[in-house]
């Protein structure tokens, strides 16, 4: 589900699948009969469970407070498929994308890619038309057979392993980490976050392998002194000090003080996002990321805080989990119902815990305004539910 494809794709006659199919003939022949746009920019790219959007924000603004001109492909979106692809930090226009799409449409790659691949053809074009003198590519889902794992880049960064889409990537740490450890290419440094060892094993394994050397955080570098990151956590402290080793691993001349005035300027919506004067946008949406969320709410609010959350999930992720982690902190639950196929029903939610809870639906919702409280309130689950949201609170 990317919010406006479908409006590009009927524009433009182009058309493509729905689903997920890891591998990379169907990306690799596209990009062909496209000339291989992904071969012209300089990239840095990301993979991981948690921590790829943050990194990226931060390599974003540092590098823009640098002068550096930049791009960046993230997901899912925030509102729609504009702000997954950025030049400068703007989501790209209407007109960008239509151009994009007409490439597609005159190359003949209609029914050749899934939905997400498509969009990631587009942002390669996007990108090889404007040349930016930076890309930030992550990767949607795994890495070693995600459509973004064609590009030679100038630097791999992988943020975190954990279990997480488990029905793809296997059901333990050394599998998801062999997935992870795929964007990692020969002779181009690997940028590693704090990892369990058995992740760490099987990324150094993988490294060696293809002929990587890798900075490992808390051996060869650790968090940067005297900054405070524009994100707010004490996990990003880890994600803005991957941001800054890979820059220097991509050869960017890092200043002291517009590495700092980057790393504080950062932004990010959904990462614990003030959208309105105590209401938060949180998108933990698996237990690493709840166990963070956690952290950041002791930090900001204070280590016996409670706050309200506001929670939607997909059903394929570990609801049970994340509720269950986010408890000690909890003084209630409103379980959502939203607009998304895979989306965990409210009632299976609160059947999770037996802290005071109530179910609605997002729609539900009063547009423009909310009740305020004295308790903090905490929308967190889904990044889709997040996209859903935003509007109703801004």
């Amino acid at each position: 589900m990317i919010p406006k494809l479908d409006l590009y794709q009927k524009k433009h006659e182009l058309m493509s699948a729905d689903e997920i199919r890891p591998g990379l003939e169907a990306m690799e022949e596209a990009l062909t009969k496209l000339g291989h746009p992904e071969r012209g920019p300089r990239f840095i790219h990301v993979s991981g469970t948690n921590g790829k959007g943050s990194t990226v924000a931060f390599m974003e603004s540092i590098a823009r407070a640098h002068g550096l001109r930049t791009g960046s492909f993230t997901s899912p979106a925030m509102i729609d498929l504009h702000d997954q692809i950025r030049l400068d930090g703007r989501p790209i226009t209407e007109k960008e994308a239509d151009s994009a799409f007409a490439e597609m449409k005159k190359a003949g790659i209609s029914g050749l890619l899934t939905d997400f691949e498509l969009l990631t053809a587009a942002a390669f074009i996007i990108f090889n038309n404007h040349r930016p003198d930076l890309v930030f590519l992550e990767a949607g889902m795994g890495g070693r057979f995600d459509s973004t794992n064609v590009v030679e880049p100038e630097a791999s960064v992988i943020t975190s392993i954990g279990l997480d889409h488990t029905g793809f990537l296997g059901d333990t740490i050394k599998e998801i980490a062999w997935h992870k450890a795929g964007i990692l290419k020969p002779g181009k440094p690997g940028i590693i976050g704090p990892l369990q060892p058995e992740a760490l094993y099987e990324v150094t394994r993988a490294a060696n392998e293809a002929g990587a050397p890798v900075f490992i955080y808390g051996s060869d570098f650790t968090a940067i002194p005297g900054i405070r990151p524009g994100l707010s956590g004490p996990h990003q402290e880890v994600n803005l000090a991957l941001a800054a080793e890979a820059l220097k691993a991509a050869g960017v001349p890092i200043e002291p003080e517009k590495l700092k005035t980057g790393a504080e300027s950062a932004f990010l919506p959904g990462r614990f996002e003030e959208i309105r004067p105590n209401v938060f946008l949180d998108g933990a949406h698996n237990p690493a990321a709840s166990e963070a969320l956690v952290h950041t709410v002791k930090d900001r609010f204070g280590q016996e805080a409670k706050v309200r959350f506001m929670v939607g999930m997909l059903e394929r992720k570990d609801y049970r989990s994340v509720i269950r982690i986010l408890e000690p902190v909890a003084h209630s639950f409103i379980f959502l119902d939203f607009d998304h196929q895979d989306a965990a029903p409210a009632q299976l939610l609160a059947a999770c815990t037996d802290i005071p809870s109530k179910q609605i639906k997002a729609a539900q919702i009063p547009q423009g305004r909310w009740a305020h409280e004295d308790l903090p309130l905490v929308v967190t689950g889904s990044l889709y539910l997040l996209s859903e949201l935003r509007p109703h609170f801004l």
